[in-house]
């Protein structure tokens, strides 16, 4: 699996699962959990992961909802 968005905000992450979910697209957030750790302080940003052949699809539909601005670099680089 490869990061598709990494957010602290969890509209944005309902938002995004709805639109993978929709196009039938496999995803898992990562770190959902991390907040019984951290004190639900969202200090820690979940990360929305998509199979690796779905990863183009699940970039395109991002950038059509506008939010192209929230994904993680393409070749893995920050």
């Amino acid at each position: 699996m490869e990061e598709l968005v990494r957010t602290n905000d969890p509209v944005l992450i309902s938002f995004l699962e709805s639109i993978l979910e929709e196009a039938g697209i496999k995803h898992f957030v990562a770190d959902g959990n991390m907040s019984i750790l951290e004190g639900s302080l969202a200090m820690i940003p979940r990360r929305i992961l998509v199979d690796s052949d779905q990863l183009q699809l699940a970039r395109r539909l991002v950038r059509d909802a506008g939010l192209e601005h929230e994904l993680r670099p393409e070749n893995g680089h920050s």
